[in-house]
């Protein structure tokens, strides 16, 4: 319970300090959050190891278990990103998200995990790291969407100026629409060659929505590449595309473990 209370004290250390330089309007220094943020996530990520070390079968990759790890993939690759600066704006949200499902892992308990070959393995932690990094999009896609509403409307707040500028935001957002997708792309290529029988162990409707999912982020890519594509468009192909794969694989593992009550 101690390493799980510092890391959340430190994960909202990290974004009180954001938000006190948000609200100021300007630039945030990186030396303000960046030590609390970097200990918060390596609390987190101590925390899933200790139990993995504890736990019978191989890491715990449960519905509140993945949920945790996702959200410290996006705290870490928030902290790796935001370290140049505007970009910590993001911390906001992923932080306090990263600690809310940490609380949740924690207070859910641990299950016994079926230990996995380094194949299914490999498969499983792809796609942990492509929810993740197509998360932090989602993030960029709302920034986006705030920036251009804002401006809309005339509305210029001393958070607006406190943001990356909308140019550099985009492709901050499509750079890593590209790296996801890629990521994306690989836990589906995985899940063919690895994964026996999926209609016997009932990944069929993950399959389809992770499939749709990609071909959304596709579409995307396509249409910034060929007829640049941007602005509200991307904003909203981004976040049509992430609601799929959230769909995909936390949607289901909702219903099977916690409705169903299957494992």
């Amino acid at each position: 319970m101690t390493i799980v209370l510092i890391a959340v004290l430190l994960y909202l250390l990290a974004t009180g300090l954001l938000i006190r330089g948000l609200s100021a309007g300007h630039n945030v220094t990186p030396r303000a959050w960046l030590l609390p943020a970097i200990g918060a996530g390596l609390l987190h990520a101590g925390y899933h190891a200790s139990v993995a070390l504890g736990t019978p079968g191989g890491p715990d990759m449960h519905f509140f278990a993945a949920l945790s790890l996702v959200g410290l993939g996006m705290a870490l690759l928030t902290t790796l990103v935001g370290a140049r600066g505007r970009w910590a704006a993001l911390g906001v949200v992923a932080f306090p998200l990263a600690a809310v499902l940490l609380v949740l892992y924690h207070g859910h308990g641990h299950e016994p995990a079926k230990l996995l070959g380094w194949r299914l393995a490999s498969h499983a932690w792809l796609a942990l790291l492509a929810y993740a990094t197509l998360s932090i999009a989602a993030l960029l896609a709302m920034m986006l969407w705030l920036q251009e509403r804002a401006l809309r409307l005339r509305d210029f707040r001393p958070w607006l100026r406190a943001l990356p500028p909308m140019a550099d935001l985009e492709m901050l957002l499509f750079r890593t629409i590209t790296v996801g997708f890629s990521l994306l792309t690989l836990t589906l290529v995985t899940g063919v060659l690895f994964v026996d029988n999926l209609f016997a162990q009932k990944l069929v409707h993950k399959t389809v929505l992770s499939i749709l999912s990609w071909l959304v982020f596709g579409t995307l890519l396509i249409g910034r590449h060929r007829y640049g594509w941007r602005g509200s468009k991307a904003v909203h192909w981004t976040l049509s595309a992430m609601a799929l794969l959230l769909l995909a694989f936390f949607g289901s593992q909702f219903v099977i473990e916690l409705v169903l009550q299957r494992h």
